[in-house]
Protein backbone atom coordinates (compact mmCIF):
# COMPACT_ATOMS: atom_id res chain seq x y z
CA UNK A 1 0.00 0.00 0.00
CA UNK A 2 2.80 2.44 0.87
CA UNK A 3 4.52 1.69 -2.43
CA UNK A 4 1.31 2.40 -4.35
CA UNK A 5 0.84 5.72 -2.59
CA UNK A 6 4.47 6.61 -3.25
CA UNK A 7 4.13 5.77 -6.94
CA UNK A 8 0.92 7.77 -7.28
CA UNK A 9 2.46 10.73 -5.45
CA UNK A 10 5.58 10.63 -7.61
CA UNK A 11 3.50 10.42 -10.78
CA UNK A 12 1.30 13.34 -9.70
CA UNK A 13 4.35 15.44 -8.84
CA UNK A 14 5.90 14.71 -12.23
CA UNK A 15 2.65 15.64 -13.97
CA UNK A 16 2.40 18.86 -11.99
CA UNK A 17 5.98 19.73 -12.88
CA UNK A 18 5.39 19.02 -16.57
CA UNK A 19 2.08 20.89 -16.60
CA UNK A 20 3.97 24.21 -16.66
CA UNK A 21 6.23 23.14 -19.50
CA UNK A 22 5.22 23.80 -23.04
CA UNK A 23 7.01 23.75 -26.35
CA UNK A 24 6.60 25.72 -29.52
CA UNK A 25 3.58 24.51 -31.52
CA UNK A 26 5.55 24.49 -34.76
CA UNK A 27 9.24 24.22 -35.56
CA UNK A 28 10.76 24.41 -39.01
CA UNK A 29 13.82 22.20 -38.72
CA UNK A 30 15.36 23.65 -41.89
CA UNK A 31 15.23 27.13 -40.34
CA UNK A 32 16.45 25.84 -36.96
CA UNK A 33 19.50 24.24 -38.61
CA UNK A 34 22.78 26.11 -38.50
CA UNK A 35 24.99 27.54 -35.78
CA UNK A 36 23.66 28.67 -32.40
CA UNK A 37 25.76 30.39 -29.73
CA UNK A 38 25.17 29.59 -26.08
CA UNK A 39 24.37 32.81 -24.27
CA UNK A 40 23.54 31.19 -20.93
CA UNK A 41 23.05 27.69 -19.52
CA UNK A 42 22.45 25.73 -16.39
CA UNK A 43 25.74 24.29 -15.13
CA UNK A 44 26.32 20.60 -15.80
CA UNK A 45 29.34 18.36 -15.91
CA UNK A 46 29.52 17.85 -19.67
CA UNK A 47 30.04 21.58 -20.30
CA UNK A 48 31.97 22.44 -17.14
CA UNK A 49 34.40 25.33 -17.70
CA UNK A 50 33.63 25.55 -21.42
CA UNK A 51 33.36 28.93 -23.09
CA UNK A 52 32.81 29.96 -26.72
CA UNK A 53 30.23 27.18 -26.90
CA UNK A 54 28.28 26.60 -30.10
CA UNK A 55 25.73 24.04 -31.18
CA UNK A 56 25.57 23.33 -34.89
CA UNK A 57 22.58 21.49 -36.34
CA UNK A 58 22.88 19.98 -39.80
CA UNK A 59 20.03 18.25 -41.63
CA UNK A 60 20.77 14.75 -42.85
CA UNK A 61 19.16 12.98 -45.79
CA UNK A 62 17.46 10.46 -43.47
CA UNK A 63 15.53 13.25 -41.73
CA UNK A 64 17.69 13.25 -38.61
CA UNK A 65 19.75 16.20 -37.50
CA UNK A 66 23.50 15.98 -36.93
CA UNK A 67 24.39 17.81 -33.71
CA UNK A 68 27.89 19.17 -33.08
CA UNK A 69 28.51 20.85 -29.74
CA UNK A 70 31.84 22.62 -29.44
CA UNK A 71 33.50 24.71 -26.77
CA UNK A 72 36.88 25.85 -25.48
CA UNK A 73 38.15 24.89 -22.02
CA UNK A 74 40.18 27.08 -19.64
CA UNK A 75 43.46 25.83 -21.16
CA UNK A 76 42.40 26.90 -24.65
CA UNK A 77 41.75 23.37 -25.90
CA UNK A 78 38.67 22.82 -28.05
CA UNK A 79 36.27 20.05 -27.03
CA UNK A 80 33.73 18.66 -29.45
CA UNK A 81 31.00 16.05 -29.29
CA UNK A 82 28.76 14.82 -32.10
CA UNK A 83 25.33 13.32 -31.85
CA UNK A 84 21.98 13.28 -33.53
CA UNK A 85 18.55 14.72 -32.89
CA UNK A 86 15.15 13.84 -34.24
CA UNK A 87 11.47 14.63 -33.78
CA UNK A 88 9.79 11.47 -32.44
CA UNK A 89 6.24 12.83 -32.80
CA UNK A 90 5.45 15.16 -35.70
CA UNK A 91 2.38 16.40 -33.80
CA UNK A 92 4.77 17.86 -31.21
CA UNK A 93 7.61 19.28 -33.33
CA UNK A 94 9.10 21.27 -30.43
CA UNK A 95 9.82 18.09 -28.46
CA UNK A 96 12.96 16.60 -29.94
CA UNK A 97 15.19 13.83 -28.67
CA UNK A 98 18.96 14.12 -28.76
CA UNK A 99 21.44 11.26 -28.58
CA UNK A 100 25.19 11.57 -28.08
CA UNK A 101 25.85 8.07 -26.77
CA UNK A 102 23.88 5.00 -27.74
CA UNK A 103 21.41 3.97 -26.36
CA UNK A 104 20.82 7.08 -24.24
CA UNK A 105 18.41 9.71 -25.53
CA UNK A 106 17.45 12.91 -23.79
CA UNK A 107 14.57 15.33 -24.29
CA UNK A 108 15.41 18.56 -26.09
CA UNK A 109 12.42 20.84 -25.86
CA UNK A 110 12.26 24.11 -27.73
CA UNK A 111 10.21 26.26 -25.37
CA UNK A 112 10.47 29.50 -27.28
CA UNK A 113 11.83 30.75 -30.60
CA UNK A 114 11.33 34.06 -32.33
CA UNK A 115 9.72 34.26 -35.77
CA UNK A 116 13.08 34.93 -37.45
CA UNK A 117 14.79 31.97 -35.72
CA UNK A 118 17.42 34.22 -34.12
CA UNK A 119 16.78 33.40 -30.44
CA UNK A 120 15.75 30.18 -28.70
CA UNK A 121 15.03 28.86 -25.22
CA UNK A 122 15.68 25.14 -24.86
CA UNK A 123 15.16 22.81 -21.91
CA UNK A 124 13.18 19.72 -21.15
CA UNK A 125 10.34 18.33 -19.09
CA UNK A 126 12.29 18.65 -15.84
CA UNK A 127 14.27 21.49 -14.36
CA UNK A 128 17.79 20.13 -14.87
CA UNK A 129 18.74 21.67 -18.20
CA UNK A 130 18.22 25.05 -19.76
CA UNK A 131 19.92 26.96 -22.55
CA UNK A 132 19.45 30.43 -23.98
CA UNK A 133 20.66 30.40 -27.58
CA UNK A 134 21.29 33.06 -30.19
CA UNK A 135 22.48 33.15 -33.81
CA UNK A 136 24.97 35.86 -32.85
CA UNK A 137 27.61 35.88 -30.11
CA UNK A 138 25.59 38.40 -28.13
CA UNK A 139 21.90 38.80 -27.40
CA UNK A 140 20.20 42.16 -26.85
CA UNK A 141 19.54 42.69 -23.12
CA UNK A 142 15.81 43.22 -23.62
CA UNK A 143 15.45 39.99 -25.59
CA UNK A 144 17.49 38.11 -22.98
CA UNK A 145 15.23 39.42 -20.22
CA UNK A 146 12.12 38.30 -22.13
CA UNK A 147 13.54 34.79 -22.56
CA UNK A 148 14.41 34.67 -18.85
CA UNK A 149 10.84 35.68 -18.07
CA UNK A 150 9.58 32.76 -20.16
CA UNK A 151 11.99 30.38 -18.41
CA UNK A 152 10.76 31.54 -15.02
CA UNK A 153 7.12 31.09 -16.09
CA UNK A 154 8.00 27.53 -17.08
CA UNK A 155 9.26 26.83 -13.58
CA UNK A 156 13.01 27.08 -14.15
CA UNK A 157 15.18 28.58 -11.41
CA UNK A 158 16.80 31.28 -13.53
CA UNK A 159 19.21 32.12 -10.69
CA UNK A 160 21.08 28.95 -11.73
CA UNK A 161 21.84 30.30 -15.20
CA UNK A 162 25.45 31.07 -15.95
CA UNK A 163 26.46 33.35 -18.80
CA UNK A 164 28.76 31.88 -21.43
CA UNK A 165 31.69 33.93 -22.69
CA UNK A 166 31.76 34.07 -26.45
Amino acid sequence: MKITILLISTTLMACMQDSKKYTVPSLEIKRYAGVWYEIARFPHRFERDLQKVTATYTLKEDGCIKVTNRGQNAKGKWKEVNGKAFVPDTLQPGKLKVQFFWPFRAPYWVHRIDSDYRYALVGGPGNDYLWVLCREKTMPAGVYDEYLKTAKELGYDIALLEKVQQ
